[in-house]
């Protein structure tokens, strides 16, 4: 025999064979089972019934959700919902504001930030952000003291610098 032949006797088997194997959907219903809409013929518009689900659903089963981002990991409280922030400044995180200029005052230099509500802050020392402190304030920079809230990393506090002009590349 020619090796073409053999291949196309191969594949002929192969399909017969998973064909075999397969269950027919009147082979799996016990008899005088009613059939479910959802599996109603086509053409008569059955919609699927309440109790199955239209997409996919994920079961954990005790593993992370893939489909969480772990960006935000530390963010959330023992139920899963994320903690609902104030308004304003108080609710912004180091990382969404952005230092826009400062201002030299009688008491100190006072910092002018930008969050990501694009709205405009004036912000002192010791004004608290959602996850940190603003710890000083100098005339090219501030320095935010941030809570880090994430049980696998060993430090609970970091700096934060954010600064006003970028140093330019030669």
């Amino acid at each position: 025999m020619r090796p073409t032949s053999l291949w196309l006797l191969a594949m002929a088997l192969a399909s017969t064979s998973l064909w075999a194997q397969s269950p027919s959907p009147q082979a799996s219903a016990p008899q005088g089972a009613a059939q479910r809409p959802s599996q109603a013929p086509a053409g008569q518009g059955a919609a699927p019934s309440p109790t199955e689900p239209a997409g996919f659903t994920y079961n954990p089963e005790g593993r992370r959700d893939p489909f969480v981002s772990l960006m935000r990991r530390g963010t959330a409280t023992r139920g899963g919902t994320v903690a609902a922030r104030p308004a304003g400044l108080a609710g912004l995180e180091a990382a969404e504001v952005t230092l826009r200029g400062t201002v030299q005052s009688r008491a100190g230099f006072v910092a002018i930030l930008q969050g990501a509500d694009q709205k405009t802050y004036i912000v002192r020392a010791g004004d608290r952000l959602f996850d940190g402190t603003v710890r000083t304030i100098s005339q090219n920079d501030m320095v935010i003291l941030q809570q880090v809230n994430d049980p696998l990393s060993l430090e609970k506090q970091r700096e934060v610098r954010k600064v006003l002009r970028q140093a330019e590349a030669n």
